[in-house]
C-alpha cells in the first residue's frame, strides 16, 4: 500500500500566499458575506484574519455602504446570503435602526459594514493592524480553478 502521509490535500493550503486554509468554514463563510455585499455594491471590502490577534472571531469582513439606505441593504444581503446559503444567522445583529454602522455576529465572523465617516473614524483595519489583511480575490481565484 502506497503510503500517502507526504500527499497534499484537494484544496490546497492557501497558507502558500495567505496563511489561511482554503477548507476553514468560517473562511467560506467570510466569502459567501464578501460576495453578498459586492452583490449590493459594498465599497472597499476587507477581510482580516484576526485569529492570531482577537478572542473575538477568526475573520472580520469590513464593508462601506454611502448611504444609510445602502448599509441596511448590504447587511440585509449579507445575512440573507449566509441564511439561505451556508444555514447560519447571525448570533447579534447592532445598529440596523440607526444604519450608520452595522454589526453582524456570527461567533467565528464578524461584519462591520459602515459609512465612510464611521469608516474613517474608527479606522478598524489600523486598529487590528496587527491581523493579516486577505487578499480574497486571489483566494477565489483560487477556490475557481480547484
Amino acid at each position: 500500500m502506497q503510503n500517502l502521509s507526504h500527499a497534499r490535500s484537494p484544496l490546497p493550503l492557501a497558507s502558500e500566499f495567505t496563511g489561511v486554509d482554503l477548507q476553514d468554514p468560517t473562511l467560506h463563510l467570510a466569502l459567501a458575506a464578501i460576495a453578498a455585499a459586492d452583490d449590493r455594491k459594498g465599497g472597499d471590502i476587507a477581510l482580516l484574519h484576526v485569529t492570531e490577534v482577537s478572542l473575538l472571531a477568526d475573520y472580520f469582513v469590513i464593508a462601506t455602504g454611502y448611504s444609510k439606505v445602502q448599509v441596511r441593504a448590504i447587511a440585509n444581503s449579507i445575512a440573507d446570503k449566509l441564511e439561505e446559503e451556508l444555514l447560519r444567522a447571525p448570533l447579534h445583529t447592532e445598529g440596523m435602526a440607526e444604519s450608520t454602522w452595522v454589526l453582524l455576529d456570527y461567533g467565528d465572523l464578524i461584519v462591520h459594514v459602515q459609512m465612510p465617516e464611521e469608516r474613517e473614524f474608527y479606522n478598524l483595519e489600523a486598529f487590528w493592524g496587527h491581523a493579516e489583511k486577505v487578499d480574497y480575490h486571489a483566494l477565489l481565484e483560487q477556490l475557481q480553478t480547484v
